[in-house]
């Protein structure tokens, strides 16, 4: 299996060593005690440092903690194994603005992108703009067709731009998909 392939596998959640498979059970079976479980997850880590699998477990068990720096800090992480995966920089910031092939389908291409959309969010709940603003602006690159549903993301960017009185709704984020859901959008 040439190593595209594999990564591809591992995307999917197959190609776990028994070993790790068994910790991130175990985290899983412990997710009510965080402690027990991230111990779970670093060994989990120890074993498979760039098993995404194990990424994507370290980031839930972050995020859905509420320790949103800790889940960017692994969504980095994440975008770094899914760039040497598809040859891109290891720097998101380096990635050249173009469409990547296979959003719609390629596993490791849609595991990149998914990531850069995760990282994107939790650059907004960690008010940090600039970052947000700038991987918006790759994702609008690589994913024109906003396969990932990215370009939502960016409704709630400006929107939060834009600000709104504490006693109006804000408007809502008229629904598109596919290309149509970023041109509702000039660049910012």
């Amino acid at each position: 299996m040439d190593a595209a392939a594999g990564f591809d596998a591992a995307v999917l959640g197959l190609a776990l060593p028994p070993s790790v498979e068994a910790a991130l059970a175990e985290a899983g079976r412990l997710r009510a005690d965080p402690p027990a479980a991230m111990a779970a997850l670093m060994r989990a880590q120890a074993l498979a440092p760039d098993h995404p699998a194990v990424l994507i477990a370290l980031y839930r068990h972050h995020f859905y903690g509420h320790r949103l720096h800790a889940a960017r800090d692994v969504a980095r992480q994440a975008l770094r194994v899914a760039a040497q995966a598809l040859g891109l920089p290891a720097v998101w910031r380096h990635v050249r603005l173009e469409p990547l092939p296979g959003a719609r389908h390629e596993p490791a291409t849609r595991f990149y992108l998914f990531v850069l959309k995760g990282y994107v969010y939790l650059s907004l709940r960690l008010d940090d703009g600039v970052e947000a603003r700038d991987a918006l602006a790759l994702l609008r690159a690589l994913d024109p067709e906003d396969c990932v549903g990215a370009a939502l993301l960016e409704g709630v960017r400006r929107r939060a731009l834009e600000g709104s009185a504490d006693d109006e709704d804000p408007a809502p984020v008229p629904v598109a998909t596919g290309a149509a859901a970023w041109n509702r959008f000039t660049p910012a």
